[in-house]
């Protein structure tokens, strides 16, 4: 460590950064303002779309680039659009196609829009509360091909989850990337569209060699960062995977994991 300190931190939002409330804690502020008074960068990533992560720029000073729908956009802070990796038009419907055949709610998210069938489904409620806004009613998404930057599938049935998720992988191959953002959400997303990826961007835009990163996450689509970071931490509310492919662990999100892995493993 002390030949390759740490220049910049990458953080996953929900079951990392905010508790499960999705409340942005004090200490966990103070945290981020100390990486910067010790001079290391403090950037985040996370599946939420671009208007879901602006209530987080102004009470953690974020200047570094937001990398939403899992680095499917990366936009500046004041929300203007840095580059856009969008899903292929002719894999959209065979996507939907999927998620129905294992009973998962779909929603698509394209620009600055996310579009839902039903307004009362599993979890709108809980993202439209997270993300502060109101998705768009579609009767169907038949005509939702183009620009599409996130399908998600939605279902509380975690072997369903984990089936659609092993499908959707062997299905498509390289030509999409799908990961579970949370274990209710399944995320698909252009192949280019995952958290390692945001890690090479920033390593690239910055001049920061990749042993300089530090990444922290709980889910299975956060084991890519870690795998390209010099510094890898995992949540203590992980699941026994995710932890294992860390180097670090912290403790939960609502025991101010975010905060101690700073404290403890970075500023320390």
């Amino acid at each position: 460590m002390s030949q390759n300190p740490i220049r910049l931190l990458l953080a996953d939002v929900d079951g990392t950064l905010v508790t499960q409330d999705k409340v942005l804690t004090p200490r966990a502020i103070n945290a981020v303002r100390a990486l910067g008074a010790a001079g290391v960068m403090f950037a985040v990533t996370s599946g939420r779309p671009p208007r879901g992560m602006s209530m987080l720029i102004e009470p953690l000073g974020i200047s570094t680039p937001v990398a939403a729908f899992n680095g499917g956009i990366i936009v500046q802070p004041d929300m203007s659009v840095i580059e856009q990796k969008v899903i292929p038009s002719e894999l959209v419907a065979p996507t939907l196609e999927l998620m129905e055949s294992h009973d998962l709610s779909a929603w698509i998210y394209r620009g600055a829009d996310w579009y839902v069938k039903d307004a009362v489904g599993p979890h709108v409620k809980q993202e439209a509360d997270t993300v502060q806004f109101q998705p768009t009613l579609a009767e169907s998404f038949d005509d939702l091909r183009e620009g599409v930057a996130k399908i998600v599938g939605v279902s509380d049935d975690r072997q369903a989850m984990d089936r659609a998720t092993e499908d959707a992988r062997e299905q498509f191959g390289d030509k999409l990337t799908a990961a579970q953002s949370q274990p209710y959400y399944l995320d698909v997303t252009h192949p280019d569209a995952n958290k390692g990826k945001v890690v090479t961007f920033l390593s690239s835009r910055f001049s920061i060699p990749s042993s300089q990163i530090a990444t922290i996450g709980d889910m299975p689509n956060d084991v890519l960062m870690f795998a390209h970071s010099g510094l890898s931490i995992a949540m203590g509310n992980a699941s026994p995977e995710v932890q294992r492919a860390a180097r670090r662990v912290t403790t939960t999100n609502e025991n101010e994991g975010f905060a101690h892995a700073v404290e403890a493993f970075i500023l320390a």
